[in-house]
């Protein structure tokens, strides 16, 4: 059969001819091929990181579980040679969170963490190479102030959630006995039990995935198509020896091909590059080990495949509306002018899918998460199409009139709008759907966001220091009341009571069967000592005195749970206790007063029995906290550290926590940090691809430009006429970014149910930080701009 009677052969030569023809083009040949490869590259490059994704979050899901201290039903039977005791130590020092565990063995073989060879000994400790680093630096003394322990040892990868994670294990001497912080456990792993995610937070994972690889899918389509015009002038003589139209796109497509193969070495080159890096990147607290990013096989395969095949369509697709013929390219002319209907047709078709699902909502299913996705992508790259439509529209209004570098600029608009509409085509996309998801994320917060009742105006901090026997409350008030940083201290002692009846009848069950566990069912009354300004601020009563007693009731009755003249007892055994312990009466006063609790600084209500000093001491009290609100000066910004510092003294697991106004639940807090990460990431190569698309088209008008000079024209003219040509389709993209992402961010609100504005400060700030992309690309792109214009320019081959 002769070759050409059998397409498939035909394809393979005319393919192979086009490899050859950019394998053997010269220097501008290979110069055009290494810019597509390079652009090509660094789509490859970040969809080969989205493939790693799921992978890289398992990892990081299976190391956290595996370090989990758990325990069996064997440990309630008591200490024995395998276990130990563990308590949670997080801290915090100047925002960076630090996760820890508190131990100590019972036996000569206790249970062992993933990534040690032994448990630290008493004033020891283990820690991760990353909280290693941040101890030695030299602004970290109030940090080896808090952690005082001796280093002995360094966690290895499988105890670390990731290379930047901060942790440490510490061998605590005062972990004797069991409490409500401490726990005897007798190995360490967990099974993850996940819960599914809401149908909410499943719409806003399904659009952040389509947001962050569209805009690579539109950079690789536009890589693809550098160097078109010198290609279709090659193009066009071989139409002049013989060659037929479909001949010539054929050939055309093997060279797109053959750049778009050689962007997947690069790709895959860029990304193995990255890979080795990515221990030393962190971002918004997210870090992966090398090993953790390996991409889906499926993802990978379909990666090699469609990204050659997208090559081919996209140049095959951008022919058909170029005239190549013998005697020339039909494209010099003047073009003719786009319509608008037809470009209309992706974005509608977009919407109409999204549509519907707004009247419903809910996106819980397969199928309803695939019309979401493929609704949002189709109504973003339809944005593409629209954008050379709206940049020629604008440009034939433009000139006429101006300075010489702006009427250099609006004729090489109007001459070639498609190229100057490709080169921003992808930044136009990325800040589209990044306005779309800040408008989603923006609702959505409002469900996964709840008020805490926290005053964060009349307190910062707080502190719970479980008080060991014998300490005066008194004297851990006024260690901080001497913080560095802290302007005012409010605190209260809280312990728990029972009535008499309920205790003596749980101590009997217990001198018959030994079972702490009795003590845990016995009612509990609280209790809360402070002075009288804090009594009367919890009350919302005046005339506090010394002796004073409020009864505040809780529950739905209201109703105080106790009443003046009763006796209660306040030696309420610890449910782990091993001894019921004595009785310890104290009769409620009869001038008790009942009141109402009002929210004090910390968000909380004390109920029960509120008593000053005088009326019922803190020395009586079995177990009690002290619970403190701290006011920090502004401006202090290791104020918060002191204060950890001061509280470890007192509880080595760092009691504090910081008062906030809202406080937003854990896996929509988790999505918000992939989300901004992947955001970076694709901010970055917004950034380099603009850069290439922009020597790209410089390197296409070197010619033209060093004719310019040779004839006399200022440098600085071509250089202003280049930043003008680079402003108006930027701010024309920007416009129609702005328009697309907040109609698609409400199509996405509708389905999702959640109401609210627009947030117009973060879409400012996202456009400028966009526009500042831009402009940084184009002052690095002056150099070669300069380099180019010399006369070596008007050197042709």
């Amino acid at each position: 059969m002769s070759t050409s009677g059998n397409p498939a052969r035909v394809w393979a030569r005319d393919l192979a001819f086009g490899v050859r023809f950019a394998v053997g083009g010269g220097r501008e040949g290979w110069a055009r091929t290494l810019l597509t490869a390079v652009g090509v590259g660094l789509g490859v490059a970040m969809l080969l990181l989205a493939a790693s994704v799921p992978a890289a979050f398992q990892s990081r899901s299976v190391r956290e579980d595996q370090r989990v201290a758990s325990y069996s039903d064997a440990t309630h039977a008591g200490p024995g040679p395998h276990t130990l005791l563990a308590r949670d130590a997080a801290t915090t020092f100047r925002g960076n969170g630090i996760t820890g565990e508190l131990v100590r063995p019972d036996g000569p073989s206790p249970a062992l963490p993933p990534g040690l060879s032994r448990l630290p000994g008493t004033g020891e400790m283990a820690v991760s190479p990353a909280l290693h680093a941040l101890l030695d630096a030299p602004g970290s003394a109030l940090l080896r102030e808090r952690l005082p322990y001796r280093t002995v040892a360094t966690i290895g990868a499988a105890g670390l959630s990731g290379p930047r994670d901060l942790y440490y294990y510490a061998g605590d001497p005062q972990l004797t006995t069991l409490n409500d912080n401490a726990a005897r456990i007798d190995h360490f792993g967990a099974s993850s039990s996940e819960q599914p995610l809401d149908p909410v937070l499943i719409l806003l994972v399904v659009v952040a995935v389509v947001v962050l690889l569209v805009p690579v899918g539109v950079f690789i389509g536009a890589a693809v198509r550098f160097g078109g015009e010198r290609r279709d002038r090659r193009l066009a003589a071989l139409r002049l020896v013989g060659a037929d139209r479909r001949m010539v796109c054929r050939i055309a497509a093997g060279e797109a091909a053959f750049g778009s193969l050689l962007g997947l070495a690069v790709g895959a080159a860029l990304f193995l590059g990255v890979r080795q890096l990515a221990s030393d990147v962190t971002l918004y607290g997210l870090s992966f080990f090398p090993s953790d990013l390996r991409p889906e096989t499926a993802l990978t395969v379909l990666i090699a495949v469609a990204v050659p095949l997208s090559a081919i369509a996209v140049t095959l697709l951008a022919l058909r509306g170029v005239a190549i013929e013998p005697l020339g390219v039909v494209r010099n002319a003047a073009p003719r002018r786009r319509r608008l209907l037809w470009r209309l047709a992706m974005p509608l078709a977009g919407a109409a899918l999204l549509y519907p699902k707004a009247g419903r909502g809910g996106v819980s299913d397969t199928v309803g998460e695939i019309q979401v996705g493929a609704g949002a992508a189709l109504l973003l790259v339809g944005l593409t199409a629209l954008l050379p439509w709206l940049v020629e529209a604008t440009v034939r209004r433009l000139g006429g009139a101006g300075s010489v570098p702006w009427q250099l600029a609006c004729r090489r608009l109007q001459l070639t709008p498609g190229s100057a509409a490709r080169m921003v085509s992808g930044i136009t996309v990325a800040v589209a759907g990044a306005i779309a998801v800040m408008t989603l994320m923006s609702g959505v917060g409002t469900q996964y966001t709840r008020p805490t009742g926290q005053n964060t105006a009349q307190a910062q901090m707080a502190a719970y220091i479980d008080l060991p026997k014998g300490t005066d409350p008194g004297a851990v008030v006024g260690a901080f009341r001497g913080t560095p940083g802290v302007t005012g201290v409010r605190s209260a002692t809280t312990a728990v009571a029972a009535t008499v009846p309920a205790l003596a009848r749980a101590r009997a069950v217990f001198a018959r069967k030994h079972d702490p566990d009795v003590f845990a069912d016995v009612p509990q009354i609280s209790l809360t000592v402070a002075g009288c300004p804090q009594l009367e601020a919890y009350t919302g009563e005046h005339g506090c005195r010394p002796g004073s007693v409020y009864l505040i009731g809780e529950g739905d009755s209201g109703q105080p749970v106790v009443r003046p003249g009763e006796t209660i007892d306040l030696a309420v055994p610890d449910p782990a206790a091993t001894s019921a312990g004595s009785a310890r009466p104290w009769t409620v006063p009869a001038t008790a007063r009942t009141g109402t609790a009002h929210v004090d600084a910390t968000g909380a209500q004390h109920t029960g029995v509120l008593a000053t000093p005088q009326a019922l001491s803190t020395a009586a009290l079995a177990d009690p906290q002290v619970q403190i609100s701290l006011t920090l000066a502004p401006g202090v910004a290791d104020a918060p550290d002191q204060v950890r510092n001061t509280a470890v003294r007192f509880d080595p697991s760092d009691p504090t926590v910081m008062l906030s106004a809202t406080d937003t639940s854990g896996p929509f807090s988790g999505i918000r940090r992939a989300v901004l990460a992947g955001a970076t990431v694709v901010l970055a190569l917004i950034g380099a691809s603009l850069l290439v698309s922009t020597l790209e088209q410089l390197r296409d008008r070197r010619r033209l430009l060093a004719v310019l000079v040779a004839f006399g024209t200022r440098r600085g003219t071509l250089g202003a006429s280049v930043l003008w040509q680079t402003a108006v389709p930027v701010v024309l993209g920007l416009a129609l970014a702005v328009a697309g992402g907040l109609s698609l961010g409400a199509l996405l609100r509708a389905i999702s149910h959640t109401p609210g504005g627009y947030d117009w400060s973060g879409i400012g700030t996202l456009t400028g930080i966009a526009a500042g992309v831009v402009l940084v690309v184009t002052l690095a792109s002056l150099p070669p701009l300069w380099r180019m214009m010399r006369p070596e320019g008007l050197r042709t081959e």
